[in-house]
């Protein structure tokens, strides 16, 4: 074979082989830089959670997921709301000042809560990650002082919480109920997950 002939034919490999080599490298690494990229269930674990709130009845919760964390979302009644100043020289922290659970700045209030008549909280016992129950019915009940106006109890070491998530007094719970962020899309729909976007 002459020179001239196997020139032309050594190009053409040579082409081929940094083509099909060149391939390779790049189907190799899709994989890889796909792995550094958050995976379906990690977008979905952090992902806003949208609430239709429209048929939720005074007096009723429902519970969402959001993060991994259960999400209470209460329509409070008149009477329910009128329960939060009663209670608030109970209470270890009635203007959510503690900083371990930062409250957002439109949810520092004695409600904590963007509209007063919609409890948004993080059903997580700060003490040690229990889940309070329900224990909204008004007077005396076991475990339960006798001026009880309503409000949350966590059965695993006797923390209380009135009916904005604030902790009582001498409870092992250091801290409130977290509120976590969320706004209003409209006028029944919550978005959890996201603080109101800046006017």
């Amino acid at each position: 074979m002459s020179e001239a002939t196997s020139d032309p034919d050594r190009r053409f490999w040579l082409i081929t082989s940094c083509a099909v080599g060149g391939a390779g490298v790049a189907a190799a690494a899709v994989p890889f830089v796909a792995s550094f990229a958050p995976s379906e269930q990690a977008k979905a674990a952090g992902a806003s959670v949208e609430v239709d709130v429209a048929k939720l009845q005074p007096g009723e919760k429902i519970v969402v997921e959001w993060r991994g964390k259960p999400v209470w979302i209460m329509h409070r009644t008149p009477e329910m709301l009128a329960s939060l100043e009663k209670v608030e020289d109970q209470l270890a922290d009635p203007n959510s000042d503690r900083k371990a659970y930062p409250t957002p700045p439109y949810a520092k209030n004695r409600h904590r809560s963007i509209k007063p008549e919609y409890l948004v909280a993080v059903g997580i016992c700060s003490h040690l990650g229990c889940s309070p129950i329900d224990k909204l019915q008004p007077g005396p009940q076991p475990s339960l002082p006798d001026d009880w106006q309503g409000g949350f109890l966590c059965p695993c070491h006797g923390s209380t919480f009135d009916l904005a998530g604030r902790v009582f007094k001498n409870k092992p719970a250091p801290d409130n109920l977290e509120v976590p962020p969320h706004y209003y899309v409209s006028d029944t729909v919550v978005l959890i997950g996201e603080d109101p976007p800046k006017a």
